[in-house]
């Protein structure tokens, strides 16, 4: 799924306090009479006053110019502020995502429903004014419609267009602000308990603050710890932090619908129907994204028209230009796909638990099954104090791989370090060659003959990069993805799985049958797909088969392979069901969350290398309570906090060197070296007016305000998107390939209306602007353009700037651009903040700070007094590669009833644990099978009945099964001492107990 930024700042949520409203509160304090309280209405003695229907429902207020109605809720809401940053109607049209208002009858402009006067569009969220030929009146017109040239043509200035909601309240005008003795009166409410009402409301409409003080299921919700006494305390803990997530992402899947959809159809070239679609969905959560399942049915009324009703499944292939191309699956319709109806129709999301439910199973195993993972890894995952190993093993004085880059002196130290230890964590900042250094650490595991290498990643983008690189090395490697995404297009299609069975079965056929029995059941599975993709479906006998046939053809070739590429969830895949991996690969480790980086580690592991960076961004969390507790937390980023030490990659490839200084000064102590030079990162002519024509970039300060988008849980800026503009045709004039210009925002709202102003206001052809990518920070991680421009669309006085103060997030947008860097944003206001503080300081000293027009730009002369506010807890976010102590504070968690497992229950009395002489026979090992892919047959290389995988040496090695497994029954573990000097026992190899040489 898609990153989900705004969920993080709604525009009410996660802010400090504005200094401004202290001032406000004190002020109000000062002005306080004892007479104040005298009136009879509010007389609490008495006991008797009941507030009118139209009273603000969060703090009673019920001042009719003062109070406004949200249509859809029906409650009545004031435009006070009291002591939270926005106004309460606008509090509760965010939260509540409603977006019709109406005034009250008493109001000056009577009970009106506010619309759009040219097309009658009701969203508040896009509703603005602007003076019309009078001066006493004013036209309400929506954002939308600001573009059309026809209302030009009555005398309006559209350009004096200004929003009803300004820095989260509605204009004055509209609606009055209560006064500060009605603001006392009021009930004082916190942005909290608005946000715990409004979810209290949800499931019951009837409830009143009162019911704030029970206790709800989020306050029994525990924290994360550093340190658990065992697999159960451990699994206790994480494991109801998943089932909040489960359930707050199946809520929000569940609530995004749209109904009355047009759609249009095509065929696809399995001869499949597409519907072709635009969801609708303004905000980051509601996204659609390729490999997403929908629900498509007629409403009522369609199918009333129709005859008949219908209903339909689909999975996301594409999506082009905003519309969705959804591939129909057959076989789950009510009847015949409609396609000669093209209105009418309903979107919904399908939930699927499957990975949350593989998550835990993973917590599960990790607790109960001693064969999961060694006994070293066991401890040291727990936090236990476990004496440093070293491997003994032979490593080779030339480490490379073929095809791959030479490797610089940080990569190859760090590729020497992992090799020999058995837990190895790896902190690449951006540019360092992260993926190259893992394809070369993979081959080398490779090498050393081991089996199988299991290597993982969060996203389905970063599998696929590192699974092209470790092919281009020349080991078999093998993609496995999710059955609903064998239908998109990758860079890695050739190497998946489900292609591979379908090159498998067609070779075989075009053998003919003069191979034996191995060829006859592939060119039978042949003949099977190509029925079903003639006709669509098979057979129920046949269907029954085709699966089975299937499962026998992925079996070989993913016991044929050296490297199984996967995400995270995709380890917990039912085809490696029965099969253990010594070692374990986790790329972009710091954006899995505990149980999904868990997922490949209980596959076997006793060698574990996690690859990330906890200093750009982290897991994904939509469930506030679960992320409040500490599930936003990685794996990786607790075994810093833990002492274990990072190997640090210090050389940057990506950079012009200026744009690296202040990352690596702020984020990582000044420790990056640069890879490129000046001349290799200057292009050859000035393609934008550099301040210092040696420096490429420059903070570009505005002063326009933002605005909330259609969504009312994002933000824009009108201002900013038009010098975006400026700056994006400035490039494409220049010679600027547009697929190498990329523009960078925190808000999913500034996305939508960039695209949408560039493709209408643009100097140059449409096309080119659709080339250039506008994307949100989350979606840039890990990749990078030669131009990128930051669009920093927080301008305001009360709101703060949200998660814009996220030094992680800025360390992404900060380091995408290889040639050069454009921020753009209201210096005055993000200077507020000590990071941003820092930066346009920097900008300041490096004369990159400037203003005007993009064709005379002049250094701006603004000074930033440093802010009162200490920076946020940098310590943890980037100054934690050299920590050895946490300064943060961890609950003390659950105690478990299960026995602490401080001896190793892991050792496996199949392997040999002594050292080994490189040339001699060796049992215990798996070599890689000397066959290729298009040499495998039951005859060479058999799978038993079982299920038991081939372990290379003529015999089956049994896997353990969780289904009636000894020891399984928590609790009934026996008591098995084995010294603690054996806690790291890898197969085949023998653990010294060496201190480690830090590098």
């Amino acid at each position: 799924m898609a990153a989900m930024e705004d969920n993080f700042d709604l525009g009410f949520t996660g802010l400090e306090e504005d200094p401004k409203m202290d001032e406000l509160e004190a002020a109000m304090d000062e002005n306080l009479q004892f007479d104040d309280y005298d009136d009879e209405a509010y007389d609490d003695e008495k006991n008797d006053y009941t507030p009118p229907a139209w009273a603000c429902a969060y703090c009673g207020i019920s001042d009719p110019q003062s109070v406004i109605k949200s249509v859809e809720s029906g409650r009545w809401f004031c435009n006070s502020r009291g002591v939270t940053p926005g106004s309460h109607a606008v509090q509760h049209l965010v939260r509540a995502r409603h977006k019709e208002v109406s005034l009250h009858p008493d109001s000056p402009l009577g009970d009106a429903v506010l619309e759009c006067y040219n097309c009658g569009n009701r969203n508040a969220f896009t509703l603005g004014f602007i003076p019309a030929t009078s001066d006493s009146v004013v036209v309400l017109l929506c954002r939308d419609c600001l573009g059309l040239g026809a209302l030009k043509d009555l005398g309006w200035d559209l350009e004096q267009w200004m929003p009803l909601i300004e820095d989260g309240a509605f204009v004055p005008w509209l609606v009055n602000v209560p006064s500060d003795q009605e603001q006392l009166r009021a009930r004082q409410v916190t942005s909290a308990q608005i946000a715990r009402i409004e979810e209290l409301w949800k499931k019951n409409p009837s409830a009143t603050f009162e019911d704030l003080d029970r206790p709800t299921e989020e306050d029994e919700v525990m924290s994360m710890q550093l340190r658990f006494d065992d697999g159960y305390q451990y699994q206790n803990i994480v494991a109801p932090l998943v089932k909040a997530e489960a359930d707050y992402d199946k809520r929000m899947k569940e609530d995004q619908s749209r109904d009355n959809v047009s759609v249009r159809w095509e065929t696809s070239l399995s001869q499949r129907a597409v519907a072709c679609f635009r969801f609708g969905v303004d905000d980051a959560q509601g996204r659609v994204m390729a490999g997403d399942e929908l629900r498509l049915r007629l409403n009522p009324g369609a199918a009333l028209m129709a005859g008949r009703d219908w209903e339909g499944r689909g999975i996301v292939v594409r999506i082009v230009e905003g519309e969705v191309h959804m591939e129909m699956k057959s076989g789950t319709g009510t009847g015949s796909v409609p396609t000669d109806i093209e209105n009418g129709f309903c979107v919904e999301f399908l939930w699927k638990g499957t990975s949350f439910d593989r998550m835990q199973t993973a917590l599960k195993t990790f607790a109960a099954d001693d064969t999961s993972v060694s006994g070293y890894l066991y401890h040291k995952l727990l936090g236990h104090e476990v004496e440093e190993q070293l491997l003994r093993v032979h490593v080779p004085a030339d480490i490379s791989a073929p095809s791959l880059p030479p490797l610089n002196h940080s990569q190859h130290q760090a590729v020497r370090d992992v090799l020999q230890r058995p837990l190895s964590l790896i902190q690449g900042p951006p540019g360092t060659g992260k993926t190259v250094t893992s394809a070369t650490i993979v081959y080398q595991l490779c090498q050393q003959a081991q089996g199988q290498v299991l290597v993982c990643a969060p996203s389905n983008i970063a599998v696929d990069q590192l699974t092209e690189k470790i092919h281009k090395t020349g080991l078999r490697v093998v993609r496995l993805c999710a059955r609903s995404r064998e239908g998109l297009e990758t860079s890695v299609l050739h190497l998946s799985l489900h292609k591979m069975v379908f090159a498998l079965a067609a070779s075989a056929s075009g053998e003919g049958g003069g191979r034996g029995r191995a060829y006859s059941y592939r060119d039978e599975f042949h003949k099977l797909h190509l029925l079903k993709e003639e006709l669509g479906e098979l057979l129920p006998s046949d269907q029954k088969k085709y699966h089975r046939l299937q499962k026998r053809l992925e079996s070989e070739i993913l016991a044929a392979a050296d490297v199984i590429c996967t995400t995270c969830t995709g380890a917990g895949d039912y085809r490696l069901k029965n099969v253990r991996f010594r070692q374990v690969l986790v790329d972009e480790a710091t954006q899995a969350t505990e149980a999904e980086a868990m997922l490949p580690i209980v596959m076997g592991a006793k060698q574990l290398v996690m690859v990330g960076d906890h200093c750009q961004l982290g897991p994904v969390v939509l469930c506030k309570a679960a992320a409040k507790a500490g599930l936003n937390q990685s794996m990786f980023e607790r075994l810093v906090l833990l002492g274990i030490r990072p190997i640090r990659l210090q050389v940057q490839y990506r950079m012009h060197p200026c744009l690296s200084e202040f990352p690596s000064d702020m984020f990582y102590e000044g420790s990056l070296q640069n890879g490129v030079t000046e001349a290799e990162r200057t292009s050859a002519e000035e393609v934008l007016p550099w301040p210092n024509p040696r420096k490429p970039m420059m903070f570009y300060t505005c002063n326009g305000a933002e605005e909330l988008s259609g969504s009312g849980t994002s933000f824009l800026n009108r201002t900013e998107a038009l010098l975006v503009e400026k700056v994006v045709t400035t490039l494409l004039k220049a010679g600027v390939d547009p697929e190498e210009i990329g523009i960078v925002t925190p808000y999913e709202g500034q996305r939508a209306y960039v695209t949408s102003h560039m493709a209408r206001a643009g100097g140059m052809p449409a096309k080119l602007y659709k080339e250039v990518e506008v994307a949100s920070v989350d979606a840039f991680q890990g990749r990078e353009k030669d131009y990128i421009i930051v669009t920093c669309v927080r301008a305001n006085e009360f709101q703060g700037i949200g998660f814009l103060g996220d030094p992680r997030r800025l360390n992404v947008a900060l380091t995408r651009a290889r040639f050069g860097i454009v921020v753009i944003g209201n210096a005055r206001v993000l200077a507020r903040d000590p990071l941003w503080w820092s930066l346009i300081r920097f900008y300041q000293q490096q004369e990159c700070l400037v203003e005007g027009p993009l064709t005379s730009l002049t250094l701006s002369q603004l000074r930033f007094p440093a802010p009162k506010r200490r920076m946020r807890d940098m310590s943890r976010l980037y100054m934690t590669a050299i920590s050895r102590q946490s300064s943060r504070p961890y609950s003390n968690g659950h105690s478990s009833n299960q026995p602490s497992r401080r001896f190793d229950h892991r050792r496996d009395s199949r392997y040999n644990y002594e050292a080994t002489v490189a040339d001699g026979p060796d049992a215990s090992r798996l070599p890689p099978p000397p066959l290729g892919f298009d040499q495998l047959s039951e005859a060479n290389y058999p799978v038993s009945e079982t299920g038991s995988q081939y372990n290379g040496n003529g015999g089956t090695d049994p896997m353990f099964s969780l289904v009636g497994a000894a020891g399984w029954q928590m609790g009934s573990q026996p008591e098995r001492r084995v010294p603690d000097s054996d806690a790291g026992s890898v197969s085949g190899y023998s653990l010294v107990s060496q201190p480690i040489t830090e590098t």
